[in-house]
């Protein structure tokens, strides 16, 4: 009788490297993430806050520092670059919880938001254009939200995705740091 392991050799080496397994699991998240907040955005028309738009930026750096610390894992590249790395993701994804914290406080009310997407809309220029300007401006508020599932809206969504990032890159950071 064979054991799954040894009737797929592949699975082994990803068993036998957590730096590799958890910097594509993070890619693969962000990049999951993304594509879901650009649908949510172009294909249902949930046009992102500022504040969104801010909690995005954790993703665009997970992508591909997540598929350049899982290439050079798969190199066996020396464990302090590899530590480096997954430090790096856990860091931006705990930065990107708090930020999605602070997010969904301001929509629920907890406490007061930006004042570039929460204060009073202002700068409209000459009254005499006023009109003609609230026609093509369009605010979206952080404090108001948009679309919600289960209770949670997209910025509480984007806190548990970050949370699970960062879980994920620090258990490979722990068992990279044990091996």
């Amino acid at each position: 009788m064979t054991s799954y392991a040894t009737a797929h050799p592949s699975h082994p080496r990803l068993s036998a490297n957590p730096a590799l397994v958890a910097a594509l699991a993070v890619a693969l998240i962000a990049a999951a993430t993304l594509a879901g907040a650009w649908f949510f955005q172009l294909v249902l028309g949930i046009v992102p806050c500022p504040l969104c738009l801010e909690q995005r930026y954790a993703y665009y750096l997970a992508v591909p520092l997540g598929l350049l610390v899982a290439f050079v894992a798969s190199r066996e590249a020396p464990r302090p670059v590899l530590l480096a790395g997954l430090a790096l993701l856990v860091v931006a994804a705990l930065a990107n919880a708090w930020l999605g914290t602070y997010h969904a406080g301001v929509e629920w009310k907890f406490w007061q938001g930006p004042t570039d997407c929460t204060g009073p809309v202002g700068n409209f220029g000459s009254a005499g254009s006023l009109l003609d300007r609230l026609d093509t401006v369009k605010v979206i508020r952080c404090d108001e939200v948009q679309w919600r599932f289960l209770g949670l809206s997209l910025a509480g969504y984007n806190v548990l995705i970050s949370l699970l990032m960062a879980a994920i890159a620090a258990w490979g950071l722990v068992s990279t740091k044990r091996a």
